[in-house]
């Protein structure tokens, strides 16, 4: 029994080390592959990706995301316990399943593990959220997001988004654009952002006219 206690703990002192190393690493250097990514190859289509930094993506894209996925992402530490508490009640109502996840988390799910799990994977992504909160902060939190978020089939991250939908760069998307890449992020693989139709074009819409509320309201102060 000693034995056995002995190696539990030896692993999990171990996976702490290497995630906090992990960590760490893609504080300075961009992830080159994820679990998503790989998923989409095994399933025989191209990855479409292009790293680029957020100085060089439109501000507004990341006040979209804001506006569409996480309204406190600059106050919280990771997790917003309101709309986690607000999403187990609608859960419990029956219907469709809905998520209180930050931006953080999505980050944290989408850097280092792999969709699905249930409670396995939400304990794993409970704990990569509080490393990378620590350990890189908001700005390269939002980076890391918008490069690697799937925002189509194969396609991954908000430049090569841009370049797909609409023939430019990230760095010059419009409010209307960025809030329908933002209205894609919940469900990439059925949404698409090159003329929406039904709750697509109407998300997208009221997202874009929010960018403007993120702004004002100082929302995205962390990013500034």
């Amino acid at each position: 029994m000693f034995r056995a206690v002995r190696l539990l703990l030896k692993v999990v002192l171990g996976f702490v080390l290497v995630s906090i190393l992990w960590v760490g690493l893609y504080a300075v250097v961009p992830p080159p592959f994820t679990f998503t990514m790989l998923g989409d190859t095994l399933a025989g289509h191209s990855v479409t990706k292009d790293w680029t930094p957020l100085s060089d993506i439109d501000p507004d894209m990341a006040r979209a995301a804001i506006a569409g996925e996480d309204s406190k992402f600059c106050t919280h530490h990771g997790f917003d316990w309101g709309a986690i508490a607000g999403a187990a009640m609608r859960n419990a109502e029956g219907g469709r399943i809905r998520g209180g996840s930050t931006i953080s988390q999505q980050t944290a799910k989408n850097a280092f593990l792999f969709q699905g799990g249930g409670y396995v994977r939400k304990v794993l992504e409970a704990w990569f959220t509080l490393l990378i909160e620590t350990i890189w902060g908001k700005k390269r939190i939002m980076e890391v997001y918008l490069n690697i978020a799937e925002t189509g089939i194969g396609t991954y991250g908000v430049e090569a988004a841009a370049q797909r939908y609409f023939g430019h760069s990230a760095a010059r998307l419009t409010p209307t654009e960025a809030g329908r890449i933002a209205a894609v992020l919940p469900l990439p693989k059925k949404r698409e952002a090159v003329s929406p139709t039904g709750f697509v074009r109407r998300h997208g819409n009221t997202i874009a006219r929010y960018v403007g509320i993120v702004r004002r309201s100082g929302l995205d102060a962390c990013l500034r």
